[in-house]
């Protein structure tokens, strides 16, 4: 199979759905966007695949009858009644979060940022540098390229800032303090890792310089908050950043499920991203359970320089075991993935499960 060409490139980014003259996008917390806002927006769901070994075996995205996204492993199972009542009800919550400010500044400090102390600091091009901003949320600048996965800066992972969970840490910094970013990644529908807030305000300081990459069945989402530079695609699916096809970003799977409202569950695909540059490999796990994804993902694209992988939310382990890894299986994900380094990641931000939470200040790199 023969690589595209640049002029393919180009041709195949010029396919794109434009607003029509008068259509008013709807906000996606149900206010409006102003139409002074509206722009014209990309909206591909597949543009090219390269030749990474597409000769082998991969697991496929699958839905059901109803149009439902499902899981296609074994290791998948949704918790039942019972075990979503004796998890609401009866388990003893152990994450033990200090209510004092003093404990946590000293138990688990907010770091200002390399780009807030020095925002004159030139572009980053050799290697690879990481940021955890907390939760899911990481800055990664791989030649030349700046990438934000799953970005929250809102105080809580709720459709209202009223109620909902609450961060225990702050973010290190505000979308405002943000250096250049390219792409945006975003893994699943959930709120702690598609935030409403953080969308709108890196569409407001960004625009259409901003690439978005979701999964299926999510770009009427973002579109609807104006962003105007989506990509929506399906496992092992690839595109890449206009002025930067030498680096592909591929939608790869991750065992999870989706929500957002009480009607849309799992209309929406889930998945992880892996990002291929001619010097380095990144891989940003998103929100998952562990399933033997990670090895075909190990197998096609390995080995990665540098991987994001959850290690949060991960008791009891009947509960959260198909959809969140506990360290033990992050630190797996690392091996199947023939990853050089890791970060760990959906820790130390939300109160979302019943570990204890200081536990896994020690897994951050492996």
């Amino acid at each position: 199979m023969e690589k595209p060409t640049s002029s393919d490139r180009a041709e195949l980014e010029e396919t794109t759905g434009l607003v029509e003259e008068g259509e008013l996008p709807q906000g996606a917390e149900g206010g409006e966007v102003d139409p002074r806002t509206i722009r014209k927006r990309s909206s591909s769901r597949k543009s090219f695949r390269l030749d990474y070994r597409l000769e082998e075996e991969v697991t496929k995205s699958y839905q059901d009858k109803y149009g439902r996204w499902t899981n296609p492993w074994p290791t998948w199972r949704f918790p039942s009644y019972s075990t979503l009542f004796r998890f609401l009800v009866l388990d003893k919550n152990h994450s033990n979060v200090p209510t004092s400010k003093e404990v946590l500044d000293s138990e688990l400090p907010v770091m200002e940022p390399y780009f807030v102390q020095n925002p004159e600091v030139s572009d980053f091009h050799a290697g690879m540098r990481v940021t955890w901003l907390g939760h899911a949320t990481v800055l990664v600048e791989m030649e030349g390229v700046n990438i934000l996965t799953d970005p929250i800066f809102s105080q809580r992972a709720s459709p209202f800032q009223f109620m909902g969970p609450k961060r225990y840490r702050g973010p290190p910094c505000t979308v405002e303090q943000l250096p250049r970013i390219d792409a945006v990644l975003i893994s699943h529908s959930h709120y702690d890792h598609l935030d409403a807030g953080s969308v709108a305000s890196l569409n407001a300081r960004f625009g259409g310089e901003l690439r978005w990459f979701v999964p299926l069945g999510l770009m009427d989402w973002v579109a609807k908050m104006g962003c105007e530079n989506v990509m929506e695609l399906d496992w092992w699916e690839e595109n890449c950043v206009p002025g930067h096809d030498n680096i592909t970003f591929v939608c790869t799977p991750s065992q999870h499920w989706s929500k957002r409202t009480a009607w849309d569950d799992n209309r929406s695909l889930w998945s992880s991203w892996s990002v291929l540059g001619p010097n380095h490999r990144f891989f940003f796990a998103g929100d998952t359970g562990y399933c033997s994804c990670f090895q075909e993902i190990g197998r096609r694209f390995g080995p990665f320089d540098l991987a994001a992988i959850p290690i949060g939310a991960y008791q009891p382990r009947d509960m959260m075991q198909g959809q969140h890894v506990d360290p033990e299986e992050a630190v797996q994900i690392h091996q199947d993935l023939q990853a050089k380094q890791s970060v760990a990641i959906h820790w130390g931000t939300f109160a979302l499960a019943y570990e204890v939470r200081y536990a896994v200040t020690t897994c951050l790199f492996f």
